[in-house]
């Protein structure tokens, strides 16, 4: 195990009703708040004429930034930026999925910035002294209330690129698994897949003797599978969207990664141009990658990890590595399909024409990945093999 130092600073309000605690944890760290939310959802379960309330009672001042689409653009992260210095905001809330956090974070680190905020996410730019934000929880799928990273689209440019920073955590995040039940069947799948996905990111690392962030990942896993469907087929089941809502915020606050290579991340990055051309949502590009991804690495050098995977996560009991190994990789797309989740690029109407342009723009900083290092040439087959 490597050597690490523990720090996850975000103060989590999870449960029913824990929108009532927000006001003193805002007060700690501002008074004027910029609300950035998303297409209006809040406004049909609830949350907006409840925090409209708790403003109001507390003397809160607040200005709207409604409208932050998936796959968030600079663009609503470039308005956001203007509000805040117009109106003198001293404070960010997002309230809605990881979209919604993640132009939050963006523009909380681009208020103080001299520059156009799009510096952040080439590289040209790094954060200091951000705005403070939060978040109140409506899908679990990207883990972002309980990180400093965020993924910003940029339409012009065709290209979708991480950013991120410690400060950027959010101080605290509400998570009341209540405000999850309308999420429809597709997005509710998806989470599922992102969540999914991020504990594998974390899992497959050439690392060894990591043995309690490789059992914590696999029980993460083991929720998502549980807990999946039964999300989908019973969308108010408490249980059910409590667990995957604190599984998505464990799979990627950091927990399971310490003490060992930070992830591999290679799909998510590939998955990144997918979206940022054919703007498809994150999860169901993940699900239609990742088991491709699987294949594709897997050699005898790092098949004792998949077979680990498959021992204990799905049960193979075979007990040759490399056979394991493949049968673990098969249950993991039955998986995804059992959540109706996409298994080709042609399933969500993309071919081949990007391919090479998609391939070139994940390498465009060198290779990635950390179990194997893919180059163009190899996103390029990847993504052949997702046809």
């Amino acid at each position: 195990m490597r050597n690490f130092n523990y720090s996850i600073p975000t103060t989590i309000l999870f449960g029913k009703n824990k929108i009532e605690e927000i006001i003193p944890e805002i007060k700690k760290y501002g008074s004027r708040v910029l609300l950035c939310y998303g297409g209006g959802s809040i406004k049909k379960i609830g949350i907006y004429d409840k925090l409209l309330a708790l403003f109001k009672e507390n003397s809160v001042y607040f200005v709207e930034l409604a409208g932050i689409k998936p796959n968030p653009r600079v663009s609503s992260v470039r308005e956001g930026i203007a509000l805040c210095r117009e109106h003198k905001l001293d404070f960010i809330l997002a309230v809605g999925g990881g979209s919604v956090i993640d132009a939050s974070k963006a523009i909380a680190a681009g208020v103080p910035y001299e520059g156009d905020v799009w510096d952040f996410m080439i590289g040209k730019a790094t954060v200091v002294d951000p705005l403070p934000l939060a978040s109140v929880l409506t899908l679990a799928a990207t883990g972002s209330e309980m990180n400093g990273s965020a993924v910003i689209s940029n339409d012009e440019t065709q290209d979708k690129r991480p950013m991120g920073d410690p400060a950027l955590r959010p101080v605290f995040s509400v998570l009341d698994p209540e405000y999850t039940y309308s999420v429809n069947k597709w997005h509710s799948a998806a989470g599922t897949t992102d969540i999914m996905s991020h504990i594998f990111e974390a899992y497959f690392t050439p690392d060894s003797g990591v043995l309690v962030q490789d059992l914590m990942s696999e029980a993460l896993m083991s929720v998502c599978i549980k807990y999946g469907r039964q999300a989908i087929d019973e969308p108010k089941n408490y249980e059910a969207r409590a667990n995957l809502m604190w599984a998505g915020t464990l799979a990627i606050n950091g927990l399971i990664s310490y003490g060992k290579i930070p992830g591999d991340w290679a799909t998510h990055m590939i998955e990144h141009e997918v979206s940022a051309i054919y703007d498809l949502t994150h999860g169901a590009g993940l699900a239609i990658l990742f088991p491709v991804w699987m294949d594709y690495v897997l050699d005898a050098d790092n098949a004792w990890r998949f077979a680990q995977m498959a021992r204990n996560v799905w049960g193979v009991k075979l007990a040759d590595d490399m056979a394991a190994a493949k049968a673990g990789i098969g249950e993991v797309g039955k998986f995804f399909k059992s959540l109706d989740m996409p298994s080709t690029l042609k399933d969500v109407n993309i071919d081949g024409t990007h391919i090479s342009v998609m391939a070139e723009k994940a390498t465009i900083f060198g290779p990635v990945g950390s179990l194997k290092k893919l180059y163009s040439k190899d996103i390029e087959e990847i993504l052949k093999r997702a046809l």
